[in-house]
């Protein structure tokens, strides 16, 4: 290339000459190195090259600048016979001429400043050089990246698994001390995803996470042998979900912050059964119970007790009407009067659409098959942090 051109390095990477093609640039990528001056700036220059020339330099600002100086030691020598006030306004008429030319002349002045610092061997480049690449861009040196480490707390907890940023994230196990361990997903320091959560003394729980709570699809099994099956919300059961009990009773229908509320049926380990209404784990409103030996009530309920209009069947056929409270027939009324009809149609309406929920038990098989793959993957993660933690990788 020319002398007076200065020149740029062209880099080729073995991977971008292996697929790219040498009449293709669409993949070209240019960058600014810091590291190390440009190679051109430290060799001499060559026989051939440019000279460095010198900058004209204009005389006439720099005679009458001359003269000024001269006019101002002449005056500087002869002070004494001067009055300080005259003194003191020449000065500033000198200051003020000088700035006046200085401002003139700035560019000239810097020119006379480059030359000399050339000639004294001053003279510094800053520029960065420019480098170009072909194909893929340079990378850093090859370094072996550590995310899966153990981590002691100081209450004596101990986690096992992969990190990003200083936190748990990704796959890992999470062992309380003296209490119980997590398998599963993680993301900023908190249970989220999949997993498995058990505890010493029995307790276990296998389905969706985030943030830290049970929140989604999951089956937690109690130490005591109940178990909930259905729907999460913040930590706590709501939603759809179904509650079988270890005496053999089981509620299925919906649930709020934990306790039925809603829709529901439930059926006693006496063999009776429950369709209809509930409020805050009471069955409350309009609902059907069928008991074990025939009977059958059909109509208003308060807090687990017959409260209102009602009909009850005796399984002879016999029947007994009218507004009862407390669990007890108040004011008998003849059958099929407005209050106990509409009463009756209410419940028989509320325990329809009990039996008719959605259930939820699919989307439960697959968050739980779900959990169980996270918990592998945090098993072996696990495993390569505590290789990690032996090799002193992390």
């Amino acid at each position: 290339m020319d002398g007076q051109k200065s020149q740029a390095k062209l880099t080729r990477t073995q991977s971008s000459l292996l697929r790219s093609s040498i009449h293709s640039f669409s993949s070209v990528n240019e960058f600014g190195v810091d590291q190390e001056p440009d190679i051109e700036e430290q060799k001499p220059h060559k026989p051939g090259s440019t000279p460095v020339r010198p900058v004209p330099v204009r005389m006439g600002p720099v005679l009458v600048l001359s003269v000024v100086s001269i006019y101002t030691l002449f005056v500087f020598f002869n002070r004494d016979n001067i009055p300080m006030s005259e003194n003191l306004l020449l000065s500033l008429i000198f200051i003020a001429v000088l700035l006046f030319f200085v401002g003139k002349n700035k560019q000239l002045i810097h020119q006379v400043y480059n030359v000399l610092m050339k000639k004294n061997g001053f003279h510094r480049n800053n520029s960065k050089p420019v480098q170009w690449f072909i194909g893929e861009t340079i990378k850093e040196p090859n370094r072996v990246v550590v995310k899966e480490g153990v981590e002691v707390y100081s209450n004596g907890d101990i986690y096992e698994g992969e990190y990003h940023k200083g936190r748990c994230n990704g796959s890992g196990v999470y062992n309380y001390f003296v209490n119980g361990r997590y398998e599963g997903d993680w993301v900023d320091g908190k249970y989220d995803g999949y997993g498995i959560e058990s505890w010493v003394r029995g307790s276990k729980y296998r389905g969706q996470y985030r943030q830290g709570l049970r929140h989604g699809y999951g089956v937690y099994k109690f130490y005591t042998g109940d178990t909930y099956t259905g729907q999460w919300f913040n930590g706590q059961s709501h939603g759809i979900g179904s509650q079988s009990c270890s005496d053999g009773s089981c509620y299925i229908g919906e649930f709020k912050c934990a306790v039925k509320h809603g829709l529901g049926c439930y059926h006693f380990r006496n063999g009776d059964r429950y369709a209809g209404e509930y409020f805050r784990d009471k069955i409350h409103g309009f609902g059907v119970y069928h008991f074990a030996n025939g009977h059958c009530y059909e109509g208003s309920w308060h807090e687990g007790r017959k409260q209102g209009y009602g009909m009850y069947t005796f399984r002879n056929g016999d029947t007994r009407c009218g507004e009862w409270d407390s669990g007890n027939l108040k004011i008998p009324s003849p059958p099929l009067t407005d209050a106990v009809l509409r009463a009756v149609q209410a419940a028989r309406k509320a325990a329809e659409n009990a039996i008719k929920l959605t259930r939820v038990d699919e989307q439960v098989k697959k968050a739980v098959m779900a959990a169980n793959r996270a918990a592998t993957a945090a098993r072996v993660a696990a495993i390569k942090a505590v290789q990690n933690q032996m090799d002193g990788n992390f």
